[in-house]
């Protein structure tokens, strides 16, 4: 329990004076509370002597109005440090996340999936928003109130103390006992909870197949049973836990009943007066209240250290390491050494050497899976080589920095992907301070100014996640208007021609026309007009680069390359029979 409220101390980093803060308050607010017990101490104590004066309604009515008023403040600026606390905690968690898995390899996104990733940004960020301030509340600020009552009890009879300060130490023990009972219950939580995240997220990504292979009912099923596993998990939880919280409340009913037992005893021996005896019968019953609180936010502990875990899990994934050269790159090509790489034990490049000049246009072909995406994607260093070495200007690219490498490099994929926000400020997402002209310069030369001028909004559109209201052709446009704007030296065509209809194509080739000028290209492509004009052609294979030079010359050639463009002509002159 200790090292949990060290790792929550130590998760809450800069807000520790928030919660310290929120805390003091708390326990502020019980002091006042103590008022209250004076004036009916005061009252209980007139009656008994028959002496009720305006001096005591007096006294009685100043103690309840400054308890009043200490409540109030104590209790606002308690839940105000508190809030403030949380979010800002849960906030900046989620944006130091946010910047770890920009600098992670990407083969981390092949061991940690989306959907745990969006359920320890969602669901377990969400509860250590509530609970990292709401636990040193409840369980400290609700231990410090209980010894402010405790000692205040030895004012009345030390007996009765005695016997509070023992109960309180069982009650502690038990619920240090039923969070250590609960950790197996709440590991599995844990779990199901992440596995139920994880088939939402792949039912609403999969809806459209889902839908359009009438297996809506199929596909209910996994999703039903992750539900059925959370209930289960839940369940167990509380099942593991509900003994233990009968238990401590077994536990303070019989400190009470000793108590009040006690405290009889005392007045019928004399060593109690009628007014302590009524004082200790009173606060029995509400003494314990704050401590019976910190039992319960206790049996939350194992939870919110699961979600602690979990996001530490991302946080301390090591980064991609990487050099500190920022300056201008005199010079654009690109050469790959003896490179090889594997995704786990699959070899996907062997020994491959290369070399791409400045300001050329070279086109990478292949079969499928002969690594023509991780070609590209190791130039931009989404993953690093297992051995060789890729140069950038006459230096390896492990010397620049990441962000100084990203800005010399504009990816334009295959699957376009356009953020839920306006057009504007999708074409400007690499370029954040252009202006709207250089926005609307960037549109015409992309061949998408007249489409986005059209709709209701003009660039001021918003656009749905993913750019689902557009069509492809018209994500593929504004996706290069967003790489002309970059106006980057270095640019990668990841398959970017494929699948288009020939009236967006004739588009595309001209937007692709205006953004490659001067410009370092590594193009994909399976189409022979988008690769028969490359300066040079790059044959990928299993093995490796299996050929290299110009169309002509690959064609005269014959081998992988001829047999590929032959396969591709009939593809495409292929027609349905009449």
């Amino acid at each position: 329990m200790i090292n949990t409220f060290k790792k929550l101390w130590k998760f809450a980093e800069r807000e520790q004076g928030m919660i310290r803060s929120s805390v003091i308050w708390s326990f502020l607010g019980a002091i006042f509370n103590v008022f209250q017990f004076m004036a009916i101490y005061l009252v209980i104590a007139a009656i008994i002597k028959q002496e009720i004066t305006w001096q005591t309604i007096g006294m009685c009515s100043a103690f309840l109005l400054l308890s009043l008023l200490g409540i109030i403040i104590s209790k606002k600026n308690s839940m105000l440090k508190q809030t403030h606390a949380g979010y800002f905690t849960a906030a900046n968690k989620r944006i130091a996340m946010g910047e770890k898995i920009k600098k992670v390899p990407m083969g981390f996104f092949n061991d940690f999936s989306l959907g745990n990733l969006t359920a320890i940004a969602t669901t377990k960020l969400d509860s250590l928003e509530t609970w990292v301030p709401t636990l040193f509340i409840m369980v400290f600020g609700g231990l410090l109130v209980t010894v402010v009552f405790i000692l205040s009890l030895f004012m009345l009879h030390w007996k009765i103390a005695l016997i509070a300060i023992a109960g309180s130490l069982i009650f502690l023990a038990a619920a240090a006992l039923m969070q250590q009972r609960s950790k197996k219950s709440s590991d599995r939580v844990s779990v199901v909870q992440n596995d139920l995240t994880k088939e939402v997220l792949a039912t609403l990504q999969g809806m459209q197949i889902i839908k359009s292979y009438n297996l809506g009912g199929q596909n209910n099923n996994k999703l039903d049973q992750s539900f059925e596993e959370t209930k289960k998990s839940t369940l167990s939880l509380e099942k593991a836990v509900t003994p233990y919280t009968v238990l401590l409340k077994i536990i303070i009913a019989i400190t009470i009943s000793v108590m009040i037992a006690t405290a009889l005893s005392c007045f019928f021996s004399g060593e109690l007066s009628l007014d302590y005896t009524i004082m200790t019968l009173v606060a029995s019953f509400v003494i314990f209240n704050s401590l019976l609180a910190s039992g319960s936010a206790m049996a939350m502990l194992r939870t919110i250290d699961n979600a602690m875990d979990s996001y530490d899990y991302v946080n301390q994934m090591q980064d991609m390491p990487e050099g500190h050269i920022n300056d201008a790159l005199q010079q654009h090509d690109i050469e790959f050494r003896n490179v090889s790489f594997a995704y786990g034990e699959k070899p996907i490049l062997n020994n491959v050497s290369c070399y791409i000049p400045e300001r050329s246009m070279t086109a990478i072909v292949g079969p499928s899976g002969s690594g023509k995406t991780t070609f590209c994607n190791l130039i931009s260093r989404f993953w690093d080589v297992n051995s060789g070495e890729i140069r950038l200007g006459g230096k390896s690219i492990k010397d620049y920095s990441l962000e100084y490498l990203m800005n010399n490099i504009s990816m334009v994929f295959q699957d376009v992907y356009l953020f839920a926000d306006t057009i504007e400020n999708n074409i400007k997402f690499g370029c954040p301070n252009a202006s709207r002209d250089d926005v609307i310069e960037a549109a015409k030369k992309a061949q998408c100014h007249d489409f986005i001028s059209a709709l209701p909004d003009g660039y001021q559109t918003m656009i749905g996640e993913g750019g689902t209201s557009l069509s492809g052709g018209e994500k593929q446009r504004i996706s290069i208007a967003r790489a002309i704007l970059k106006d980057a030296p270095i640019i990668i065509f990841d398959e970017a021609t494929a699948n288009v209809d020939p009236e967006n194509e004739d588009k595309l080739k001209a937007a692709i026309e205006a953004l490659t000028q001067n410009k370092t290209v590594i193009m994909i492509a399976h189409r022979l007009k988008t690769i028969r004009n490359a300066n040079r052609i790059l044959v990928l294979n299993k093995a490796g680069i299996e050929q290299c030079g110009t169309h002509d010359e690959l064609m005269l050639q014959g081998g992988l390359y001829r047999d590929l463009i032959e396969s591709r002509s009939k593809a495409e002159s292929w027609r349905f029979a009449n």
